[in-house]
């Protein structure tokens, strides 16, 4: 057996370390190895204004890992034959009204689950608290253009999991919310997992924090309708708990079985390949984002909301799950080190390096990328200045009333011919911004996961 109060303080005390280093005020770590939960630690503060302390039952958003879940439920649907992956969802909601006749008669859960839609992924429109937000929301999307044709390449979209929410409420005749408990948390035993805010202040809550040095955000959450997308919270336990269902080929630690092991794998079989691989893998699942570290195999998601962050991976091979929670900071930094020793010494792992500028000068033409991309939240401009390229970016629409700062300049550095990396103030880690070409030749740039086609 593993000796697990040793292997806590342990992760106590590097948590503490790294914590401190990269100016994050909360979070929770949860290690799973070989079926047995090895490490569970909390350090800092759950709210620095009102003082309280994180500890291994405060609930942290997890954000867009929930997707995964919603993901999970769906694929059980497929295997009862509810659902089907490549049969257009208007077979199941034939009130669906999109933005051009191709989604109309062409989108499939297949889109959704791997972003491949072309829906706009950030339309952020507050559609009320009542059980039918996501109804309401799904009603919207025929005034939001897409941004590439279907299944042309892959965006990140959040907008298209709200709408995989609506779909499961129309085919099981159970509100979403109700839906995951039904689904998931009662069957997995979990007891500190829930979406709504009345639900989570039974317990100890985080909240997030925002800029640098970090300051609480000013709101909490976000809009009822984002939840299929990314409103879940929970605990590091709980969420390896969830983990450990895939390790396990869809059965619960009791015997109940919630999804096919075909399922499991159809998840973790690469759909499509991703413009940018250089920050969450190379290829998304169904639900699952896919990667190789030194050979090994790993799938997972991150998930970010107001002030906080979550990250979820899962090396199959070695029997290992890693869950950290946080509030705030520069955590993609200290989510990087820390991973990178807890796979070292588990598994015997080395992650993957993160990119960097070239080392060398570049040879680059200003004039191949200059110009105006948009999307329906973001207006990206690329500059010349002085010989070099420079990021004017913009958030707009609904999402910018959720951003504390709507504007930002970055200095683009080269690491080859269209691919440059930019680096956020307060941040370590360089942000990948790649440009390239649909295959109708329509110039694209992807970057923080989303497709924006150039339109000047």
């Amino acid at each position: 057996m593993t000796d697990t109060t040793e292997l806590s303080a342990r992760w106590t005390t590097r948590l503490t370390e790294l914590a401190a280093r990269h100016s994050v005020p909360g979070a929770s770590l949860g290690i799973l190895h070989r079926g047995e939960l090895v490490a569970e630690t909390a350090v800092g503060l759950a709210n620095t204004e009102a003082g309280i302390g994180a500890t291994t039952d405060t609930l942290f958003q997890i954000g867009s890992i929930s997707k995964v879940w919603t993901t999970t439920v769906a694929m059980a649907l497929v295997d009862e034959g509810v659902l089907e992956l490549d049969a257009p969802i208007a077979s199941v909601l034939p009130e669906l009204r999109l933005a051009t006749d191709e989604l109309n008669e062409g989108l499939t859960l297949r889109h959704l689950l791997t972003h491949t839609s072309g829906i706009d992924g950030d339309l952020f429109t507050d559609t009320g608290r009542g059980d039918d937000c996501l109804e309401k929301y799904v009603a919207l999307l025929g005034d939001t253009t897409p941004n590439h044709p279907l299944g042309a390449t892959m965006s990140y979209c959040n907008a298209g999991f709200t709408l995989l929410g609506r779909v499961l409420e129309v085919v099981t005749g159970v509100q979403w919310d109700e839906l995951m408990r039904e689904r998931l948390y009662r069957p997995l035993g979990l007891t500190h997992t829930a979406t709504l805010p009345e639900e989570v202040l039974r317990f100890r809550a985080a909240i997030g924090h925002l800029g640098s040095p970090p300051a609480q955000a000013p709101m909490w959450g976000l809009m009822r309708s984002a939840g299929p997308a990314g409103l879940i919270c929970s605990t590091p336990r709980e969420v390896l708990e969830f983990a450990r269902l895939h390790l396990d080929n869809g059965v619960t630690a009791d015997g109940t079985k919630i999804l096919s092991a075909e399922g499991v794998a159809a998840m973790q079989t690469p759909q499509v390949e991703l413009p940018d691989p250089h920050v969450l893998g190379n290829a998304w699942g169904l639900g699952w984002f896919l990667d190789t570290w030194d050979g090994h195999r790993v799938y997972g998601h991150d998930g970010g909301t107001i002030g906080q962050n979550a990250y979820l991976r899962v090396l199959p091979e070695a029997e290992l799950a890693i869950c950290l929670l946080t509030n705030g900071g520069d955590t993609s930094s200290l989510y990087r080190d820390l991973y990178a020793e807890i796979v070292r010494e588990l598994a015997g792992v080395t992650m993957r390096t993160t990119i960097e500028p070239a080392a060398e000068p570049v040879a680059v033409d200003p004039a191949d990328y200059v110009g105006v991309y948009q999307r329906l939240s973001s207006r990206v401009e690329i500059v010349e200045r002085d010989g070099a390229l420079v990021m004017l970016d913009r958030i707009t629409g609904p999402l910018a009333e959720l951003a504390p700062d709507t504007e930002k300049e970055y200095e683009m550095h080269p690491v080859e011919p269209g691919l440059f990396v930019v680096q956020r103030p307060g941040f370590e880690l360089w942000v990948p911004v790649v440009f390239y070409t649909l295959a109708d030749g329509t110039p694209y740039i992807h970057h923080g996961g989303r497709a924006t086609p150039k339109v000047g």
